[in-house]
C-alpha cells in the first residue's frame, strides 16, 4: 500500500458574522484562546461560540462602514514555544483579509492566548489597532527575551483585566502595557474590578468597552470620555483605568 503524506494543516477563517458587506469598510479578526502547548487540533465550535457575542456585537456596531468580522481558526491548539503558532496564523489571518478586501483597516482582538497572539501580530502595516482581553502573558524571565513592544507602534492598543483574575496575571498586562507606553503612547489599559478570567462579571461593559475601542480605531468614531482619558494619561494612570459598572449605558461623548 503506498504511504500517505500526513496532510498539512493551515489556518482558517470563519465565515463572516453578521451581514457580509459588499465591499468591506474594514476587519476585525478574532483570535480564540489557547494552550500554552498542544499539537492537537482545535475545536472550530468552540472558538467560534467563545466569540459569538463579541463578533456579533461589532458587526452591527459596523454595519453602516461595512465592517467584515471573522474568527481565526488556528491549526494548533498551543502556542507552543518559540513556534508561536497562534501568532503565526494570526498574521496568516491578515494577509488573507488583505488578499480577499485589500487595504483596509484591520483589528486584532482575542482573550488570553488570543490576546498574545494579537499583540505579536500587531506589526502588519495593515494593523491599526489590538484588543487584548485578559491576555495570557509569560512570567517575567531574565534568561529570556521579554515580550516585544515595537510592532505596536503607531497601533492604537486596549488592555482589559479583571483584578481577580487567577488565570493569567493581571500584573504581567500592565507591565507589559508599561514598556510598550514608552514605544506608542496611544496605549490605554482597563482594570475590571473584582472581575477573574472570562469578564463575566461585567460582560456587557467590556463588550460596550471593546465596541468603543474598535469603531473608534478602525473609523475615526469619537472615543468614549473614559477611552480618551485612558489614553491621554501617563502612566501608571491610564493603565489602570478602573471600567465604571454600567458603562455603555451612560457614555458621554
Amino acid at each position: 500500500m503506498a504511504h500517505q503524506a500526513t496532510p498539512v494543516r493551515t489556518a482558517r477563517l470563519g465565515r463572516t458574522l453578521g451581514t457580509e458587506p459588499a465591499a468591506v469598510g474594514g476587519a476585525v479578526l478574532l483570535l480564540p484562546g489557547a494552550q500554552e502547548v498542544s499539537t492537537r487540533r482545535p475545536s472550530p465550535v468552540l472558538a467560534a461560540a467563545s466569540l459569538r457575542a463579541l463578533g456579533r456585537r461589532l458587526a452591527r456596531a459596523g454595519r453602516e462602514e461595512d465592517l467584515a468580522v471573522h474568527v481565526v481558526h488556528y491549526r494548533y491548539r498551543g502556542w507552543n514555544g518559540a513556534e508561536a503558532h497562534a501568532a503565526a496564523d494570526a498574521a496568516w489571518a491578515v494577509e488573507e483579509v488583505v488578499r480577499r478586501y485589500g487595504d483596509v483597516p484591520v483589528c486584532l482582538a482575542g482573550p488570553g492566548m488570543g490576546g498574545r497572539a494579537a499583540l505579536h501580530a500587531a506589526g502588519h502595516e495593515t494593523v491599526n489597532s489590538v484588543v487584548a482581553l485578559a491576555p495570557w502573558l509569560p512570567e517575567d524571565d531574565m534568561a529570556a527575551s521579554p515580550e516585544p513592544v515595537k510592532q505596536l507602534a503607531g497601533r492604537q492598543v486596549l488592555i482589559v483585566h479583571g483584578t481577580n483574575d487567577e488565570r493569567t496575571d493581571p500584573e504581567l498586562s500592565f507591565r507589559f502595557a508599561e514598556r510598550a507606553k514608552k514605544a506608542n503612547r496611544d496605549v490605554c489599559r482597563f482594570e475590571v474590578h473584582a472581575d477573574g478570567h472570562g469578564l463575566r462579571q461585567y460582560r456587557d461593559e467590556v463588550l460596550a468597552l471593546t465596541t468603543d475601542f474598535v469603531m473608534g480605531s478602525l473609523f475615526g468614531r469619537v472615543f468614549s470620555r473614559p477611552v480618551q482619558d485612558a489614553l491621554a494619561a501617563p502612566p501608571p494612570l491610564g493603565l489602570r483605568m478602573p471600567l465604571a459598572a454600567g458603562f455603555g449605558r451612560t457614555l458621554r461623548r
